[in-house]
Parts: structure tokens; C-alpha cells; sequence
């Protein structure tokens, strides 16, 4: 019997889909689930997250990916599990256990070690990671049962709190929550928790609970997203500009926008500034709304593009949101 696929209509998305990532997905998996909820052609997520974390995964359509680079840079939040006593082949719950300790530490040692942790710190990089070797994911050399040499990285843990603790009995572990820069690995931060106590340790849970300024309760599961309408799906979408809050802004009008779109420098009364938002009307609109143009920074009161929309960007944001 003939089998008969019915082939999904891609069509132009812009904007930021705050994805709460299942356990078990990876970040590419839930990407591509979103990407086929919505019908979008474009879609890039800004940092992955591995099939054993769940929590914020901030999913960049259209325009949008022209910006996702700015969060892989941010700061991020974790909440984690260390079991206390056992290490693994990739220090966390899905290797093979390589080693069994008794777990012999005080509370106050645990503080202390703690301390350690917090502020500027050097780690070296997972064997089990997507981190590059000559070109080679070392997660490749991993599972051909290589291990090559990585150069440790610095890294900050603005914040590492603890939020329970268990010492004794058949499960001891740690409960902590983790604020750091980008790169960090909270899979090694546990890993060396547990050697500077004595007795190994590997993560057990692990869930992003901010990322940037997105926080976990702004995110919605894929089943929720699953179960709406698609006009519903569309609403759940934040505004590329959203993945600007941290930028000044800065408002051109219809002449000064269409030369700053075609790559043009603009002058005027702005104080030098690294980062800005730049908005303005877009050219051919039918009414005078202001939109993102692109980012841009400032320099001796010049303006200077950095990415920008494109025309067909524009109008497509404009043709949604009327």
C-alpha cells in the first residue's frame, strides 16, 4: 500500500520562543520540535543544553538568529544535584560509575570548600562536551575511548549556594544553586566539589533557571506548546528586540533609518556607547510604527551598523504584528 507524507508549509517566523527543554531531549531535539510546532524555515538556540538538564532554552527564529550570539555570552543560572560518593565516566548520572568513596566530610568542610569554588575559578573541560579539538566535538574522541589533552579554561561562579545537604546514609548529596559567566561547566564544578572533599561526586539533576534576562518562568514545556492552536503557537513569541535589553536604545527617523539599513554611518548627539538598539520606521510601511533596525555602537558621536535586518525581515515583522 502507497504511504502518503504530508509535508509541513515552512513560512517566515521572527522572534524568541522561551522553551522550558524537557529531560531526555537534546537542545537540538527540542529545537527541531519547536522549529516544526510553528512551521518556521530559520531557528538557532543560544547555548545547548544536555539531554540530562532541563530549564531555559531561549529558541531564536528568523531575524532573531542574528542576535542569538549575544546569550551564548550571558550569564546563567543552574540549580543542581551532586551525589556525594560515587564518581562517573562523564560526571553525570549517564556514565559508568568508576569509583566508589566513603563520604566522610563535616557540614563545615562543605562550606568551605564551597568558598573555594565562588568568584574566579580554572576548569578544564569535559571529555563528554560539544567543546572542539583540531575540529573534532571531544565528545567524538570520548566515545572512540580517547582522551586528549584540553586546556583549562577561567571561569566565574558569581554565586554557589547551598540549598540541602545529606551527609549520611545510602544517598548523601548536595543541593546547590550556580550563577557563573558562560563556559562554565557545571558538570566539572560538581565533579571537583566532590575530589576537594574527598570522596568524588557526579551530577544527579541538573535545570537552567535563568539565562540572560529570561527566566525559567517565562518558558513554556513543548507539550503546553504542543496542545495550542497555531495562532496561539505565534503569541507565545517574544519580539526579536527582546534579546536586546541590555543594549541603549536609539530612535532614527525615516531618513536617518533607510541610509543606517543600507550600512550607512549617521551622525549625532550620542554619547559613545558599545552596544545599542537601533529603531526607526522601515521603509515601504504603511504606517509610522518604529521597529528593531539592527545594533549598532557609538564612537565619537557616529553611529556605526553592526547587524541589521533586512528589508524582507521588516516587512514580515510588520505584516505579523498588524
Amino acid at each position: 500500500m502507497q504511504r502518503h507524507s504530508t509535508r509541513v508549509q515552512r513560512r517566515p517566523v521572527h522572534g524568541v520562543l522561551l522553551l522550558d527543554k524537557p529531560l531526555g531531549l537534546s537542545s537540538n531535539q527540542a529545537l527541531q520540535k519547536a522549529k516544526w510546532l510553528l512551521r518556521a524555515e530559520k531557528a538557532g538556540h543560544t547555548g545547548t543544553l544536555d539531554p540530562l538538564a532541563t530549564g531555559v532554552l531561549p529558541i531564536c527564529f528568523g531575524a532573531a538568529t542574528k542576535f542569538s550570539q549575544l546569550h551564548l555570552d550571558a550569564d546563567k543560572t543552574y540549580e543542581t544535584v551532586v551525589k556525594l560518593g560515587a564518581t562517573t565516566s562523564t560526571a553525570d548520572a549517564e556514565g559508568d560509575v568508576l569509583e566508589i568513596r566513603p563520604v566522610q566530610c563535616t557540614a563545615g568542610q562543605v562550606v568551605e570548600v564551597l568558598d573555594r569554588f565562588t568568584g574566579s575559578i580554572t576548569q578544564v573541560p569535559p571529555m563528554h562536551s560539544a567543546l572542539k579539538k583540531d575540529g573534532k566535538p571531544l565528545y567524538e574522541y570520548a566515545r572512540d575511548g580517547e582522551t586528549v589533552e584540553r586546556e583549562p579554561r577561567r571561569v566565574t561562579i558569581h554565586e554557589l549556594e547551598l540549598l540541602e545537604m545529606q551527609l549520611e546514609g545510602a544517598t548523601p548529596f548536595l543541593r546547590l544553586r550556580v550563577c557563573c559567566s558562560k563556559g562554565t561547566y557545571i558538570r566539572t564544578l560538581g565533579e571537583d566539589i566532590g575530589r576537594a572533599l574527598g570522596c568524588g561526586g557526579h551530577l544527579t539533576a541538573l535545570r537552567r533557571t535563568v539565562t540572560g534576562p529570561f527566566t525559567e518562568s517565562q518558558c513554556i514545556g513543548i507539550d503546553a506548546l504542543e496542545a495550542l492552536g497555531e495562532p496561539a503557537r505565534q503569541q507565545q513569541l517574544l519580539p526579536v528586540q527582546s534579546l536586546l535589553q541590555a543594549h541603549e536604545q536609539i530612535l532614527l527617523d525615516d531618513a536617518d533609518a533607510a541610509r543606517f539599513l543600507s550600512g550607512m554611518r549617521r551622525r549625532g548627539a550620542w554619547p559613545d556607547q558599545a552596544r545599542t538598539a537601533v529603531f526607526g520606521p522601515a521603509a515601504g510601511a504603511t504606517s509610522s510604527i518604529n521597529t528593531l533596525l539592527g545594533t549598532a555602537h557609538v564612537r565619537a558621536g557616529e553611529l556605526i551598523p553592526g547587524r541589521l535586518l533586512s528589508p524582507i525581515e521588516l516587512q514580515q515583522i510588520l505584516e505579523t504584528a498588524s
